[in-house]
């Protein structure tokens, strides 16, 4: 009997290695690489011809592909519609933010419009499950499986023949004709590759549920959000109660859309508006807060950034960004020392995003440093929103997407708002909100924040 070939793979990047070594060549981790068994390759003396055949573009069918409603008006926002027949669905979160608990609800409720709905499940037994779903009130007629054997799963959805799956998680699968345990790079890589195939050629629609690092990416291989149609993060903090449900790859939609979501005791509850949901609790003539129009994906968001400017006590002053990029955060602050002449030195400087979202966009620049400048100043700024990325020189420069911003913050009461000069141009004002364009810092918070009395 022949010998099994083995090989080293590393459980961070997937670095494959015919003997073991401490350290990963290509990504540094230490103590990554894992032992695993290498499948033989078939011989064979004749070459066969298998698989699809080759066709014309012109052949391709142009037939719109069914998409199924979750009931869920936010995630169907995410997912570009509703879910589309036959596709492949990764969700990733931190532990305990939600996600078991978002896609039995969404089983429950596509089992209750009619559809055939299996969730596999390999972290917790039957039982368990029951107990959740009394919790959140699921009774619908949707069928469960305990099991993490990657070919028993798939030879149960054969034989369920369900219109849509969940598979609760994909670290928990594993492949018995692979060597590692689950939860490896080839087993992850594996069960997905699988899961994927069983969903083109059956039409079924899979959710797969996902684990990630303490880095907040998926756990496992890059390749296999590679494979699947869409990939969704969960964010927010665990502690708090909203949960923002984010797009990063769709094929079938746009991606960086969001979905917003209140954890409550009976599961997760739509926020059908978030802009009024974020700035609820938002004070009213206190110093240090600025508005900013947010555009996420095809939706405009207003977002509260908060400062909080105070003399250090240490010899070094503290920087702080929470939501806010930290290199964004320390441009504004040099870019105010600089050009307009505040002595920041000696202060410490803590910015914040209300409501747990994260921002990652230059437009946040000019409320960011309105902010801190209010603060500075224990100055509130009017009741006005402001939008604009700033450069080194204190210009403010053009941002897109400029007139739903101005819609929805005149639909939330705003009726002020400040935005860079160059937008001017074509612009259609909406009714109720002033515009005023500007070219310098300097000039937007002479606008924005009120002279002490």
């Amino acid at each position: 009997m022949a010998k099994e070939k083995t090989a080293f793979l590393c459980g961070e990047c997937g670095y494959q290695s015919a003997k073991w070594l401490g350290q990963c060549p290509s990504c540094k981790e230490w103590n990554t690489l894992e032992e695993v068994t290498l499948s033989a390759p078939v011989k064979s003396t004749a070459a066969v011809i298998q698989g699809e055949q080759a066709v014309r573009l012109k052949d391709v069918s142009m037939e719109d592909t069914a998409r199924w409603t979750t009931g869920y008006g936010e995630l169907d926002r995410v997912l570009g519609a509703g879910v589309v027949e036959g596709s492949v669905v990764l969700a990733g979160g931190e532990p305990g933010i939600g996600k078991s608990t978002l896609f039995l609800q969404v089983a429950d409720s596509l089992a209750k419009s009619g559809k055939r709905v299996l969730y596999v499940s390999g972290e917790e037994s039957l039982r368990q499950i029951r107990l959740r779903a009394q919790r959140l009130g699921v009774n619908s007629d949707l069928k469960l499986l305990s099991e993490t054997e990657v070919n028993s799963c798939i030879a149960r959805i054969r034989e369920n023949a369900p219109d849509f799956v969940v598979v609760d998680s994909i670290q928990t699968m594993y492949s018995s004709r692979l060597g590692p345990a689950a939860g490896s790079v080839s087993q992850i890589k594996e069960c997905a590759a699988q899961l994927t195939r069983e969903a083109k050629t059956s039409g079924t629609a899979i959710f797969i549920i996902g684990h990630v690092t303490k880095e907040g990416a998926i756990a496992g291989p890059r390749v296999v959000e590679h494979m699947v149609d869409t990939v969704l993060y969960f964010e927010g903090e665990r502690q708090g109660t909203f949960r923002i449900l984010r797009a990063v790859k769709n094929r079938f939609g746009s991606t960086n859309e969001i979905g917003v979501f209140d954890m409550r005791d009976d599961g997760m509850h739509e926020v059908e508006n978030p802009s009024g949901m974020l700035l609820g609790e938002r004070a009213k003539d206190a110093s240090g807060s600025c508005v900013y129009p947010a555009i996420e994906g095809t939706r405009p968001v207003l977002l509260e950034i908060q400062a909080l400017v105070s003399a250090t006590s240490f010899q070094m002053p503290r920087r702080m960004a929470a939501g806010l990029d930290f290199g964004r955060m320390a441009l504004m602050v040099a870019v105010l020392e600089k050009r307009m002449g505040l002595k920041l030195y000696n202060q410490d400087v803590y910015l914040n995003v209300a409501g747990g979202m994260r921002l990652v966009q230059p437009a946040a620049d000019l409320a960011m440093a309105a902010s801190i400048v209010s603060s500075f100043r224990d100055a509130p700024i009017s009741d006005a929103v402001a939008m604009g990325e700033v450069g080194l020189t204190g210009e403010v420069r053009a941002v897109g997407q400029i007139e739903k911003r101005l819609i929805e913050s005149s639909k939330m009461g705003f009726n002020k708002a400040v935005i860079p000069k160059s937008n001017l141009a074509g612009l259609k004002v909406p009714k109720g909100i002033e515009v005023f364009g500007v070219r310098h810092v300097f000039d937007a918070l002479d606008i924005l924040i009120k002279p002490n009395k």
